[in-house]
Protein backbone atom coordinates (compact mmCIF):
# COMPACT_ATOMS: atom_id res chain seq x y z
CA UNK A 1 0.00 0.00 0.00
CA UNK A 2 2.75 2.43 0.95
CA UNK A 3 4.70 1.52 -2.16
CA UNK A 4 1.69 2.22 -4.34
CA UNK A 5 1.20 5.65 -2.66
CA UNK A 6 4.87 6.52 -3.18
CA UNK A 7 4.71 5.53 -6.85
CA UNK A 8 1.55 7.57 -7.31
CA UNK A 9 3.20 10.60 -5.59
CA UNK A 10 6.28 10.36 -7.81
CA UNK A 11 4.12 10.24 -10.92
CA UNK A 12 2.16 13.28 -9.70
CA UNK A 13 5.34 15.26 -9.00
CA UNK A 14 6.71 14.56 -12.45
CA UNK A 15 3.36 15.28 -14.12
CA UNK A 16 2.61 18.57 -12.34
CA UNK A 17 6.08 20.09 -11.73
CA UNK A 18 8.24 18.56 -14.42
CA UNK A 19 10.88 17.78 -11.79
CA UNK A 20 12.11 14.45 -10.71
CA UNK A 21 11.13 13.49 -7.15
CA UNK A 22 14.67 14.08 -5.84
CA UNK A 23 14.88 17.51 -7.50
CA UNK A 24 11.43 18.47 -6.23
CA UNK A 25 12.23 17.63 -2.61
CA UNK A 26 15.59 19.43 -2.85
CA UNK A 27 13.89 22.62 -4.07
CA UNK A 28 11.24 22.25 -1.40
CA UNK A 29 13.88 21.92 1.30
CA UNK A 30 15.69 25.04 0.06
CA UNK A 31 12.47 27.02 0.10
CA UNK A 32 11.78 26.02 3.70
CA UNK A 33 15.34 26.93 4.69
CA UNK A 34 15.05 30.34 3.06
CA UNK A 35 11.71 30.94 4.79
CA UNK A 36 13.13 30.19 8.21
CA UNK A 37 16.16 32.44 7.61
CA UNK A 38 14.02 35.40 6.51
CA UNK A 39 11.49 35.05 9.31
CA UNK A 40 14.31 34.68 11.80
CA UNK A 41 15.94 37.92 10.71
CA UNK A 42 12.76 39.99 10.72
CA UNK A 43 11.48 38.35 13.86
CA UNK A 44 14.73 39.11 15.67
CA UNK A 45 14.63 42.74 14.53
CA UNK A 46 11.04 43.17 15.68
CA UNK A 47 11.78 41.55 19.02
CA UNK A 48 14.83 43.77 19.54
CA UNK A 49 12.84 46.90 18.69
CA UNK A 50 10.05 45.83 21.01
CA UNK A 51 12.47 45.16 23.86
CA UNK A 52 14.22 48.50 23.30
CA UNK A 53 10.95 50.41 23.28
CA UNK A 54 9.78 48.57 26.38
CA UNK A 55 13.02 49.49 28.15
CA UNK A 56 12.56 53.14 27.24
CA UNK A 57 9.03 53.12 28.59
CA UNK A 58 10.28 51.62 31.85
CA UNK A 59 12.98 54.29 32.18
CA UNK A 60 10.54 57.17 31.66
CA UNK A 61 8.62 58.03 34.83
CA UNK A 62 4.83 57.97 34.59
CA UNK A 63 3.23 61.23 33.54
CA UNK A 64 1.70 63.31 36.27
CA UNK A 65 -1.62 65.07 35.76
CA UNK A 66 -1.22 68.69 34.57
CA UNK A 67 -1.18 71.30 37.33
CA UNK A 68 -2.74 74.70 36.74
CA UNK A 69 -0.20 77.45 37.43
CA UNK A 70 -2.27 80.53 36.62
CA UNK A 71 -0.33 83.61 35.55
CA UNK A 72 3.47 83.46 35.83
CA UNK A 73 6.31 85.55 34.46
CA UNK A 74 8.59 84.56 31.60
CA UNK A 75 11.43 84.24 34.10
CA UNK A 76 9.41 81.80 36.23
CA UNK A 77 8.54 79.77 33.12
CA UNK A 78 12.23 78.99 32.54
CA UNK A 79 12.18 76.66 35.56
CA UNK A 80 9.94 74.26 33.57
CA UNK A 81 12.37 73.48 30.73
CA UNK A 82 12.66 69.79 31.65
CA UNK A 83 15.96 69.92 33.53
CA UNK A 84 14.13 69.29 36.81
CA UNK A 85 12.38 65.89 36.61
CA UNK A 86 10.15 66.87 39.51
CA UNK A 87 8.56 69.67 37.49
CA UNK A 88 6.35 69.41 34.39
CA UNK A 89 7.69 70.28 30.96
CA UNK A 90 6.04 73.48 29.81
CA UNK A 91 6.07 75.66 26.71
CA UNK A 92 4.10 78.74 25.69
CA UNK A 93 2.59 79.97 22.43
CA UNK A 94 1.10 83.47 22.23
CA UNK A 95 1.39 83.78 26.03
CA UNK A 96 -0.64 80.57 26.58
CA UNK A 97 1.29 77.92 28.56
CA UNK A 98 0.86 74.22 27.71
CA UNK A 99 2.05 71.08 29.47
CA UNK A 100 4.09 69.16 26.85
CA UNK A 101 5.39 66.50 29.23
CA UNK A 102 3.94 63.73 27.06
CA UNK A 103 6.26 64.83 24.23
CA UNK A 104 9.41 64.90 26.33
CA UNK A 105 11.31 63.08 23.57
CA UNK A 106 10.82 66.18 21.39
CA UNK A 107 10.84 69.08 23.87
CA UNK A 108 12.79 67.58 26.76
CA UNK A 109 16.58 67.72 27.26
CA UNK A 110 18.32 66.25 24.22
CA UNK A 111 15.21 66.54 22.04
CA UNK A 112 15.18 68.32 18.66
CA UNK A 113 13.00 71.14 20.05
CA UNK A 114 14.47 71.28 23.56
CA UNK A 115 15.43 74.95 23.20
CA UNK A 116 11.72 75.88 22.98
CA UNK A 117 10.91 74.39 26.40
CA UNK A 118 10.44 76.78 29.29
CA UNK A 119 9.88 79.71 26.93
CA UNK A 120 7.25 81.46 24.88
CA UNK A 121 8.60 80.42 21.49
CA UNK A 122 5.92 82.08 19.36
CA UNK A 123 8.31 83.98 17.12
CA UNK A 124 10.66 81.00 16.67
CA UNK A 125 7.79 78.69 15.72
CA UNK A 126 6.34 81.21 13.28
CA UNK A 127 9.70 81.62 11.55
CA UNK A 128 10.85 78.02 12.17
CA UNK A 129 13.98 79.53 13.62
CA UNK A 130 16.37 78.05 16.16
CA UNK A 131 18.20 81.32 16.83
CA UNK A 132 18.35 82.62 20.37
CA UNK A 133 17.03 86.05 19.36
CA UNK A 134 13.76 84.50 18.11
CA UNK A 135 12.99 82.63 21.33
CA UNK A 136 10.46 85.21 22.42
CA UNK A 137 6.74 85.82 22.51
CA UNK A 138 7.10 89.03 20.51
CA UNK A 139 5.34 88.45 17.17
CA UNK A 140 5.42 92.01 15.90
CA UNK A 141 6.55 92.46 12.31
CA UNK A 142 5.76 88.90 11.19
CA UNK A 143 4.55 88.31 7.65
CA UNK A 144 1.20 86.72 6.72
CA UNK A 145 2.74 83.30 6.03
CA UNK A 146 4.52 83.35 9.38
CA UNK A 147 1.29 84.31 11.15
CA UNK A 148 -0.49 81.38 9.47
CA UNK A 149 2.30 79.01 10.50
CA UNK A 150 2.04 80.20 14.10
CA UNK A 151 -1.73 79.74 13.99
CA UNK A 152 -1.26 76.13 12.86
CA UNK A 153 1.12 75.51 15.77
CA UNK A 154 -1.37 77.03 18.19
CA UNK A 155 -4.22 74.82 16.91
CA UNK A 156 -1.96 71.77 17.26
CA UNK A 157 -1.06 72.62 20.85
CA UNK A 158 -4.67 73.42 21.75
CA UNK A 159 -5.86 70.03 20.48
CA UNK A 160 -3.00 67.92 21.88
CA UNK A 161 -1.86 69.50 25.15
CA UNK A 162 -3.50 70.90 28.28
CA UNK A 163 -3.31 74.62 28.90
CA UNK A 164 -2.00 75.24 32.42
CA UNK A 165 -1.52 79.02 32.60
CA UNK A 166 -0.55 82.25 30.91
CA UNK A 167 2.61 84.33 30.68
CA UNK A 168 2.32 87.63 32.52
CA UNK A 169 2.87 90.57 30.20
CA UNK A 170 5.83 92.73 31.08
CA UNK A 171 4.89 96.29 31.98
CA UNK A 172 7.11 98.96 30.49
CA UNK A 173 7.97 101.52 33.19
CA UNK A 174 6.94 105.09 32.43
CA UNK A 175 9.90 107.43 32.78
CA UNK A 176 9.51 111.06 33.72
CA UNK A 177 11.02 113.61 31.32
CA UNK A 178 14.37 114.86 32.50
CA UNK A 179 14.57 118.45 33.70
CA UNK A 180 16.79 120.64 31.50
CA UNK A 181 16.83 123.59 33.88
CA UNK A 182 14.93 125.76 31.39
CA UNK A 183 11.27 126.63 31.95
CA UNK A 184 8.91 124.94 29.53
CA UNK A 185 6.45 126.83 27.41
CA UNK A 186 3.54 125.97 29.68
CA UNK A 187 5.53 127.12 32.72
CA UNK A 188 6.28 130.42 31.04
CA UNK A 189 2.60 130.94 30.29
CA UNK A 190 1.72 130.20 33.91
CA UNK A 191 4.30 132.69 35.11
CA UNK A 192 3.00 135.38 32.74
CA UNK A 193 -0.59 134.75 33.85
CA UNK A 194 0.39 135.00 37.50
CA UNK A 195 2.25 138.22 36.88
CA UNK A 196 -0.73 139.73 35.05
CA UNK A 197 -3.06 138.76 37.90
CA UNK A 198 -0.73 140.30 40.46
CA UNK A 199 -0.52 143.51 38.45
CA UNK A 200 -4.29 143.66 38.13
CA UNK A 201 -4.62 143.25 41.91
CA UNK A 202 -2.14 146.05 42.57
CA UNK A 203 -3.96 148.36 40.17
CA UNK A 204 -7.24 147.63 41.91
CA UNK A 205 -5.75 148.42 45.29
CA UNK A 206 -4.29 151.70 44.06
CA UNK A 207 -7.61 152.85 42.62
CA UNK A 208 -9.71 152.11 45.69
CA UNK A 209 -8.16 154.73 48.03
CA UNK A 210 -8.53 157.37 45.30
CA UNK A 211 -12.30 156.82 45.17
CA UNK A 212 -12.56 156.97 48.92
CA UNK A 213 -10.55 160.18 49.00
CA UNK A 214 -12.99 161.79 46.61
CA UNK A 215 -15.98 160.73 48.67
CA UNK A 216 -14.51 161.70 52.06
CA UNK A 217 -14.60 165.49 51.62
CA UNK A 218 -18.22 165.40 50.50
CA UNK A 219 -19.16 163.47 53.59
CA UNK A 220 -17.34 165.94 55.79
CA UNK A 221 -19.07 168.89 54.14
CA UNK A 222 -22.40 167.22 54.63
CA UNK A 223 -21.74 166.86 58.34
CA UNK A 224 -20.65 170.44 58.62
CA UNK A 225 -23.80 171.64 56.89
Amino acid sequence: MAVQLWETLKEAIVAYTGFSPSTFFTVLALLFAAYYVVTGLFGSSDDHHHRHRHAQEEEMPPLRPPVQLGEITAEELKAYDGTDPEKPLLMAIKAQIYDVSQSRMFYGPGGPYALFAGKDASRALAKMSFEEKDLTGDISGLGPFEIDALQDWEYKFMSKYVKVGTVKSEEVPVTEPESTGEPSESTSRDIDAAAAAAKHTEDGKSETPAVKSDETPSNVDADIE
